[in-house]
């Protein structure tokens, strides 16, 4: 199966030019194989449009979607041979499960024993059985997504879509149910493309990942290199949890080392054998503005002699059990609070040691996983492109 989407765009019309509102702009995206591709970023940013143009839902304005090589904008959703699980689920509620899954089937006219064959092969792989005689109202939320699913799944698509499916469930539930679906893609030969805002579950689900902000797509990357190498500031600080931090900073090459100035006028040397190439017009020697970035995961207390250490100021200690978050602030004596501030800084640590607020404690920045954007609007990585 290959899904091809080249320059897509979406735009409402106002009642004037200036009114238009420009939802998805410039979408590309190529999938040839199977791949569980997620759409991920905040409300608002365009994903479930997308995936709606791909149904067949939305009109495409500008732009060509292409299914195996043929043109889709103006075929209809139920000749494209997707399925589409919905975040609302879309029962039938005087339907019983059995009756959900089968319905489709038979304004299809398939014949009644390739219907049982097919719903029968569905359950198993979901183990919802027990369900094919309740009506939804006697199922629990994961329930009803599961025979939503089942009903995706007989009608034996080229391609699944689906749209927020588990936002309506609790935590434990939705844990669940990643792992099922998880299982599911891997049971069956087809592609996915899944649309949420939550990105642990793009991070744990996806093998291709799609971030994007106001209608236009930062990244397509593994989970990995987005965590590892993101191309901007967006993407830093949307994947990872707690988020990313950020520090408005100066930097300068210094013979063999770049210096960095951090809030406090805390100097950062790093050697330049310890970071990723930098694109060559920020090694001129001048200083530049940039957005100095660096994962809660990367920040480590250490001893007061630790060379390249650095004195903060305690506020609040989150214990979670397996990990312990540390809120903390450059600016030694101040009123501290845990809003966001120039100067604060989040740890992420593996124990439960605990901190009273305005202790201090010292604490060693990963050079390894120091990342640096531009501090224009664009906030660009200014490390050269992973090959």
């Amino acid at each position: 199966m290959e899904l091809k989407l080249v320059n897509v765009s979406k735009v409402y019309k106002g009642k004037k030019k200036s009114e238009d509102v420009r939802a998805v702009d410039n979408f590309n995206l190529s999938i040839n194989k199977k791949e569980f591709v997620v759409f991920v970023g905040p409300s608002g940013c365009g994903k479930s449009t997308t995936l709606r143009m791909i149904a067949g839902l939305e009109d495409i304005s500008e732009g060509e979607l292409y299914i195996n090589g043929e043109l889709m904008n103006k075929v209809e959703p139920k000749y494209r041979n997707v399925a589409m699980v919905f975040q609302n689920y879309a029962l039938y509620p005087h339907m019983t499960a059995y009756q959900n899954m089968a319905f489709g089937l038979k304004n299809m006219h398939i014949p009644k024993d390739e219907i049982d064959s097919r719903i029968m092969k569905a359950v198993k792989i979901l183990d919802i059985e027990h369900l094919l005689k309740r009506k939804p109202r006697a199922m629990s939320g994961g329930e009803r997504q599961r025979v939503a699913l089942g009903r995706a799944i007989v009608r034996t698509p080229q391609l699944f879509l689906l749209d927020e499916p588990l936002s309506n469930l609790d935590a434990k539930l939705r844990a669940q149910m990643r792992v099922e679906i998880t299982k599911l893609y891997e049971q069956l030969d087809t592609p996915f493309i899944y649309v949420t805002h939550d990105q642990v579950e793009a991070m744990t689900m996806g093998t291709i990942i799609v971030v994007m902000k106001k209608g236009v797509v930062q990244q397509i990357d593994t989970p990995e290199n987005l965590y590892d190498f993101p191309r901007n500031r967006f993407v830093a600080g949307f994947i990872g949890t707690p988020q990313m931090n950020f520090y408005e900073t100066e930097m300068k090459k210094n013979e063999k080392n770049i210096e960095i100035t951090l809030p406090n006028e805390n100097i950062l040397s790093i050697p330049l054998t310890q970071l990723r190439n930098i694109k060559k017009e920020y090694l001129d020697g001048e200083l530049h503005h940039v957005i100095l970035g660096i994962r809660p995961e990367h920040i480590h207390i250490v001893d007061q002699q630790t060379k390249g250490a650095f004195c903060v100021e305690t506020s609040l200690c989150e214990n979670l059990g397996s990990e312990t978050l540390v809120y903390a602030d450059f600016n030694l004596g101040s009123d501290l609070n845990i809003r966001e501030s120039k100067s604060s800084l989040v740890i992420k640590k593996y124990d439960r040691t605990l901190y009273n607020p305005k202790d201090k404690i010292y604490v060693f920045f990963d050079a390894n996983k120091i990342h640096l954007f531009t501090s224009d609007e664009k906030e660009e990585s200014i490390y050269e492109e992973k090959n």
